[in-house]
């Protein structure tokens, strides 16, 4: 079967090392189904997977790809959830399992025609959602969603900072605290990025790290040292920064000092649980909101797609088709 996979790592230049090509099919076995790959959609995890962040080199060839939508073996429309539990009998939050992994890490992604899924990982794909739509929640949007939803405890009316305005979990974050009733700000790079930003419903965009016009009750960070000292700088007392990511690094300056005068809140937030993907598939269906998605093409143009996402030329997701 076609996928596009990763033979051994390059943490000075992933996409040399990124293959395009046959790959073994899945077999089906016990609690595990076969799924049809209809769509997929790419993620800063593939890129970081290629430079052999979490994945080392003793698990390739790796397929890559956490995010899937297709056909179950009955011909059903599904959802796969990507958060893969390794504890036995492991029950409630998936995330919070010590021994999970998600799909491409420890077993094969979904960026290939067929991917090997756990039963339990599928839910039903709505069909107000296209396929493309659908391969677009898994990761980037159920993390927006657990962020906003779950994580920061905000109410409608709240100012929200979103640093960095074109990537999927970003624009993911702009669409749903609209919906919610936030106050949506956002810090983009360029003129273009902070238009179409404005354009999917933010209040206001600002370049990064400008000054904001008054302080904001929360931040979403997955950009990491590059804008850390500025997110820590625009919270009110009291405030709360949820990061789930930290695409420019690992390591800023934790500015303790803010932090602690100001009475500052720091939270973690990995992906989020099937239900949560439910909720979030649901929310899609009845609102009628949609994820941006900046192109799709087919998997055998792959490595187009990942160059776009590496020179940061993205206003929404990168979807492949199969």
């Amino acid at each position: 079967m076609l996928a596009a996979f990763v033979s051994t790592p390059s943490a000075d230049d992933p996409l040399s090392v990124l293959e395009v090509g046959e790959r073994p099919a899945p077999e089906a076995r016990d609690g595990w189904v076969v799924v049809d790959v209809k769509a997929a959609s790419l993620n800063h995890h593939d890129l970081f997977s290629l430079r052999g962040v979490g994945l080392p080199v003793e698990r390739m060839p790796m397929t890559l790809g956490c995010d899937a939508a297709g056909t179950d073996p009955d011909g059903n429309e599904v959802v796969v959830h990507a958060v893969i539990t390794g504890t036995p009998g492991w029950s409630g939050d998936e995330t919070l399992d010590p021994k999970r992994s998600l799909l491409s890490e420890l077993h094969q992604g979904t960026l290939a025609e067929q991917v090997l899924v756990p039963a339990r990982n599928l839910l039903p794909k709505p069909a107000d959602l296209s396929f493309a739509e659908a391969a677009c929640l898994p990761t980037a949007w159920l993390t927006a969603y657990r962020m906003l939803f779950v994580k920061a405890g905000l109410q409608p009316g709240q100012t929200v900072l979103v640093q960095g305005a074109s990537g999927g979990v970003a624009t993911a974050l702009i669409a749903l605290g609209r919906v919610a009733g936030y106050r949506m700000w956002v810090t983009g790079r360029s003129e273009e990025k902070r238009a179409a930003a404005l354009g999917l419903g933010a209040d206001q965009a600002f370049e990064t790290g400008a000054r904001l016009p008054e302080r904001v009750d929360a931040v979403m960070e997955t950009v990491g040292k590059a804008t850390w000292s500025h997110s820590v700088k625009s919270l009110k007392p009291g405030g709360v920064i949820v990061t789930s990511g930290a695409t420019t690094g690992f390591d800023p300056s934790a500015e303790l000092n803010r932090v602690f005068f100001t009475q500052l809140r720091i939270l973690g937030s990995t992906m989020g649980t099937r239900t949560e993907l439910e909720q979030l598939a649901q929310l899609c269906a009845t609102t009628g909101l949609r994820p941006q998605i900046d192109v799709e093409m087919p998997l055998a143009d792959a490595r187009d797609g990942f160059e776009r996402m590496l020179e940061g030329r993205t206003n929404g997701k990168i979807v492949f088709t199969v």
